[in-house]
């Protein structure tokens, strides 16, 4: 069967396939601890649920504009003014499916085929693959745990060439809870300000999960602020993953072009979400202060499980809900029947003996890590990581 030949230019996320062969494992019968998925553990909060209850009873159940209700717009400019002291006006907003069709609307509607996009390492796993079905070309920036991973403005200018289009990047970040402060984008910025032609897209869907303080955005130095796309959405800070909303401010030309790019894929974002959203964007964010606030304790006590595993480092993270650790001391080593040669093998040797799911860090551009979340339980949590140290005790 002749298919496509886009098929070949990306990969299925690894995120998915790991959470995928987590459930077929279950579907089996054996009880598997999902630390893969990056999904809060959390329903919706209750006046969110009621706010889409009362759009599906008022009938909100025809056709959207492609690029939003006015009033969800108008919603996400208050949510910029309130949070992070930013001004946009409606014709700035684009409302989509979730933060990743987002990204992708802005991927599109930027890059064109082997325009670099530089994206620093370890990222979310998708960025690369939307850069290639635009048949841009990555140029990676490599981090460390001793950088925090994050990027210097020296590794930034050194990176930079006369192809480069997109500079691509989430604080806090996927998968590492990296979070740049006010002083390290100010130095990015200062090197941005030097090349008029390359954009930044910001992904800052983790924004409310940040155990540093205050969030900042790019967004927020005005010299750059029309090259500047901020990507955000409701799935991470009000537990809505499955309401599939998403949206991104940008200057008013690349709304309209993220807007006419989502009019051939998706049109208008599920009325009923856009509904609910309004209410969750302007409501009291104590539900979601709760929530970060359990995600804060499951952090400290997930640094206490690690640091308890001979072999593993860690850096802490600074916010998502993710650590990252360094699991090449492993690579090499055997438990008589598996042998860990990479990421990957780790990865698979966790799921398929301590039964917990992971995801390798090859995903990430960082081969020698894998990605554990702790969206979970805290039961769960402790669960998992006393498989998991069990299971490295073995390997010799």
């Amino acid at each position: 069967m002749q298919l496509s030949s886009l098929l070949q230019r990306f990969n299925e996320p690894e995120t998915l396939r790991m959470a995928k062969l987590g459930r077929e494992l279950r579907a089996k019968g054996v009880d598997v601890i999902d630390l893969s998925l990056g999904e809060p553990d959390f329903d919706t909060p209750q006046h969110i649920k009621e706010a889409g209850i009362k759009a599906i009873n008022d009938n909100w159940s025809h056709y959207p504009p492609v690029a939003g209700f006015p009033d969800l717009r108008e919603a996400i400019c208050q949510k910029f003014k309130r949070d992070n002291q930013l001004e946009y006006k409606p014709e700035h907003i684009v409302v989509s499916t979730g933060a990743k069709q987002s990204l992708a609307n802005a991927i599109l509607a930027l890059v064109d085929e082997d325009d670099e996009v530089i994206i620093p390492t370890p990222f979310w796993v998708t960025y690369s693959e939307l850069v290639k079905i635009a048949r841009g070309k990555v140029v990676e920036i490599h981090t460390t745990p001793a950088q925090g991973f994050k990027i210097s403005a020296a590794q930034l200018e050194a990176a930079i060439t006369s192809r480069t289009k997109l500079f691509l990047f989430s604080s806090p970040c996927n998968p590492s809870g990296a979070v740049y402060c006010r002083d390290e984008l100010a130095a990015l910025a200062a090197v941005f300000v030097k090349y008029s032609g390359i954009f930044i897209l910001s992904d800052e869907i983790y924004e409310y999960i940040n155990f540093t303080g205050r969030h900042h955005s790019m967004a927020q130095f005005e010299s750059l602020q029309d090259r500047v796309v901020v990507v955000n959405g409701l799935s991470k800070g009000f537990a809505m993953t499955g309401w599939r909303l998403g949206y991104l401010a940008a200057h008013p030309d690349i709304a309209k072009a993220c807007e006419k790019v989502q009019g051939q894929f998706t049109s208008g974002a599920n009325t009923i979400a856009q509904k609910a959203a309004v209410t969750a964007l302007t409501s009291d964010l104590r539900p979601t202060m709760e929530m970060k606030e359990e995600f804060a304790r499951r952090r400290k006590r997930v640094q206490e499980l690690v640091k308890d595993i001979p072999g593993l480092q860690c850096p802490e993270p600074e916010g998502a809900f993710y650590v990252f650790p360094d699991v090449s001391r492993f690579f090499g080593k055997t438990d008589g029947e598996n042998i860990i040669q990479n990421a990957a093998d780790f990865s698979m040797y966790l799921l398929n003996t301590a039964h917990v799911s992971s995801v390798m860090g090859d995903a990430f551009g960082e081969p020698r890590c894998v990605r554990f979340s702790f969206a979970n339980s805290m039961k769960n949590i402790e669960e998992g990581w006393k498989r998991i140290g069990k299971a490295l005790a073995k390997l010799k």
